[in-house]
């Protein structure tokens, strides 16, 4: 269980969350992370959040998001909140640390989510574009399909494969948390 003031680390990426408040605090209402990228430039996969709002408040340096297809600079002291449903990435294409607060409405299981990646990440199990292999992606994005979703290959071609693999996947070993 996440607790403010805990930490990750995303070793692929770099970026660093310290957990502000968590859905626990909040009754579910919010998760809220003090957030760190260095300058890596590493994007992750294009995705929604079906079910929650995610804004972002650039506290130092300038972030770069793509949010439906249009890209743009959002710099220290500028906030973007991205809405449900709404296909988006970021990155950090600067030369210095950016720092910002990342929100979601309503918490959900996000901060579990993001416990788990970075994990991967930790573990090796994470390729250059932030995914597993197919089998371990069949057992883990399922469970947490209300928080996050890639967007490409489509949504039911997804639930297919998903659906095929994830027995397969679990016989092998894979847990999705």
């Amino acid at each position: 269980m996440t607790n403010p003031g805990d930490e990750i680390v995303n070793s692929r990426t770099g970026q660093r969350m310290r957990f502000s408040q968590t859905s626990k605090d909040t009754n579910g209402e919010l998760l809220q992370i003090d957030c760190f990228s260095s300058p890596s430039g590493v994007k992750e996969p294009e995705h929604i959040h079906p079910f929650q709002e995610n804004r972002f408040e650039i506290l130092s340096g300038s972030m770069m998001f793509c949010v439906a297809g249009k890209v743009c600079q959002v710099n220290s002291g500028e906030v973007i909140s991205i809405p449900p449903k709404v296909p988006h990435y970021f990155w950090n294409g600067s030369e210095q640390e950016v720092h910002y607060i990342q929100e979601f409405r309503p918490a959900l299981r996000s901060e579990l989510f993001f416990e788990t990646l970075f994990g991967l990440a930790r573990d090796g199990k994470l390729n250059a574009q932030g995914t597993a292999n197919p089998f371990l992606m069949a057992v883990f994005i399922p469970v947490f399909w209300n928080e996050i979703r890639v967007t490409k290959p489509p949504e039911v071609i997804q639930r297919i494969l998903f659906g095929l693999l994830r027995p397969i996947g679990t016989l092998l070993g894979y847990r999705a948390i």
